[in-house]
């Protein structure tokens, strides 16, 4: 089929649109789905800690991180489709096999395989756009994906609790594997995006080259690992969220309602941050962030402190907080990229496995803290920020609230 013929084919604006935010929803159902049905889990497999049901969710998390090294490069070689289609295959078949596990370290060697293959999903839907935009352009179609997309966070965890409603927990991961199924079939309306002339071999030297290089720079190299300890806490709130709710507060059917609330903090704060990026800067708005979230994390640490601590005061500094990573990570990763654009795949995919196998780490060891209490969250979110500032204080050679000018406003 000639290219001219593939392009005619090609899904129009808004067809684009949602197939690739729901490739990406795919990712977030696999994680977020879990979070209700997390102690059915354990109760079918055997689990006697209730803190070890959250490696349900951190094992795929390292997963993402360490698939995230190579779909670029692999992309880059084979095309997009040629690895996306292949990938999606496996996600089917890991979800089926989770379905199936008979123990929980069986479930957890597979929930690392399905994150692994996960990881391709975000990397090539990104790859795709770039493709076949450029500049505004691409800018406007990876809005509206992400807009679409941020409202599976919000959904994914009354799906999981309605399954759970009707069927056991194995039902989720069957549920998993007929979406990936109709995304196949969707996706044979996509021609293959990579133009002949872009294909790159695969070259580990040269690769790994740009690795030591991105980890010698120091701005890049700060603000990655900031940006990791900032999504570590994220993460940290993810694992120990369904016990939180359920176990302290005593409000279990409330876990989809609170965890949408959560999820809308952060998803208006991905909305709205580039109009404040274009008046501020990435520095000043991400830096006053940090500070913003620490101040926030001593509030949630005196509140959980004082024994008044109510589920919806809880909520609503969680919204708070959770609101202002969204200011922070996406500003981080694109002040940690400035001085990459000769080699901004090989530098995205590694700061992308770096910070989400730092983010994986941190968010276990804050989920393992749960104690009963709020205090371990709330502690490690203020930690977090605080190791984040050090961080970026480091990077910037203590000068902080600088804009420099990198990045020149669009026209709209």
């Amino acid at each position: 089929m000639t290219e001219a013929s593939q392009r005619s084919r090609m899904p129009g604006d808004r067809e684009m649109v949602f197939m690739m935010a729901m490739v990406m929803a795919l990712n977030a159902l696999a994680i977020d789905s879990m979070l209700p049905a997390l102690p059915a889990i354990g109760e079918g497999l055997g689990v006697a800690v209730a803190n070890d049901r959250q490696y349900v969710i951190s094992t795929y998390l390292f997963g993402i991180g360490a698939g995230s090294l190579v779909y670029g490069p692999l992309s880059d070689r084979f095309g997009r489709k040629g690895v996306l289609v292949p990938a999606l295959f496996a996600y089917v078949a890991f979800s089926i096999g989770c379905g199936l596990a008979t123990s929980f370290p069986m479930l957890l060697a597979l929930r690392f395989g399905h994150g692994l293959i996960s990881a391709a999903l975000g990397v090539i839907v990104v790859a795709v756009i770039r493709d076949l935009f450029s500049g505004d352009a691409m800018a406007k179609r990876l809005s509206m994906i992400f807009l679409v997309f941020m409202i599976v966070p919000a959904i994914a965890p009354t799906m999981g609790a309605g399954i759970t409603l009707f069927a056991s927990w194995r039902a989720i991961f069957i549920v998993l594997a007929v979406m990936g199924v109709v995304m196949i079939l969707w996706l044979r309306r996509l021609p293959e995006t990579l133009h002949p002339e872009d294909v790159r071999p695969l070259d580990l030297r040269t690769m790994m080259a740009g690795w030591a290089t991105v980890t010698r720079h120091r701005r890049a190299a700060g603000y990655m690992i900031a940006s990791g300890m900032m999504q570590g806490a994220l993460y940290g709130y993810l694992n120990s969220s369904e016990q939180i709710i359920a176990d302290i507060f005593h409000a279990r059917s409330w876990f989809p309602l609170v965890f949408a609330c959560v999820a809308l903090g952060i998803a208006t704060a991905n909305f709205s941050n580039a109009a404040i990026v274009e008046r501020f800067g990435a520095r000043r708005v991400s830096q006053s962030a940090t500070f913003a979230f620490m101040i926030t994390s001593i509030i949630q640490i005196a509140v959980a402190l004082s024994g008044a601590e109510t589920l919806w005061m809880f909520t609503v500094l969680m919204m708070v907080n959770v609101g202002l990573i969204g200011f922070i990570g996406s500003n981080f990763g694109s002040i940690a990229m400035e001085d990459f654009g000769h080699m901004a795949g090989v530098a995205s995919s590694y700061q992308s496995f770096a910070k989400t196998l730092l983010a994986a780490t941190v968010g276990a060891l804050i989920g393992q803290q749960y104690n009963g209490t709020t205090l371990p969250l709330a502690y490690a979110f203020l930690i977090s920020g605080g190791v984040g500032l050090t961080l970026v204080f480091w990077a910037e050679r203590g000068k902080l609230f600088t804009r420099p000018g990198t990045a020149p406003k669009t026209p709209y």
